[in-house]
């Protein structure tokens, strides 16, 4: 009988590199899906996404870059490696290697060929199925821990925005956006974009 191959299957590297890996182990990993790094323990990214989800990301992907097209800061959508030290570790040691769906960046230094290294000033996950508890537990904590300053939780079957403000180094529940509403970012204080855009599907 022919032994059923599991597609979705991450194994981890053969041993050596202790017990968390690094930024500089990421860049050795030859898995044939991608996979994400958080404080050292490899989690892989989610199945391709849903239409829906695609349809949320690229109306955000839309508004946020046409508002900052003539501004400083630049805008990244999924695949994009985004580094980041906790401790003022070096880029190799850094134990965090994530793939936001959306993320914005002011400050241009931390921009290089691979990706950004540190912190993003707004950054924006589109909740799935396979990725809930990952984007509400896991990568809450590494984006408050590393001063992501806005965080941006998006809930396409209850077309709800969770908006998390960074106020001495811990989020809190800044805003819930829901249809019908107009949304202002707080690190793009001159960006009111309306929450129907964001949810609209063309049919």
């Amino acid at each position: 009988m022919k032994e059923e191959k599991n597609e979705n299957k991450v194994e981890e590297p053969i041993a050596g590199y202790g017990t968390g890996y690094t930024y500089a182990d990421y860049m050795k990993f030859e898995f044939d899906e991608m996979v994400e790094l958080i404080k050292g323990k490899i989690f892989k990214m989610s199945p391709a996404p849903k239409s829906y989800h695609q349809e949320i990301g690229g109306n955000l992907y839309l508004i946020l870059g046409n508002y900052l097209k003539d501004k400083a800061c630049k805008v990244y959508f999924a695949p994009f490696d985004v580094v980041l030290p906790i401790r003022n570790e070096s880029k190799d040691k850094s134990t965090t290697v994530v793939q936001p769906d959306i993320c914005v960046i002011c400050d241009l230094s931390k921009i290089d060929d691979a990706g950004c290294f540190g912190a993003p000033d707004f950054i924006v996950e589109i909740i799935s199925a396979s990725t809930s508890k990952k984007d509400m537990n896991n990568k809450y904590q590494v984006y408050e821990e590393a001063g992501v300053k806005e965080y941006w939780i998006v809930f396409p079957k209850d077309e709800i925005i969770n908006c998390y403000v960074l106020q001495n180094g811990k989020y809190s529940l800044a805003r819930a956006y829901t249809k019908g509403e107009k949304a202002t970012l707080y690190t793009l204080p001159e960006l009111t974009l309306d929450v129907d855009e964001v949810f609209f599907i063309k049919k």
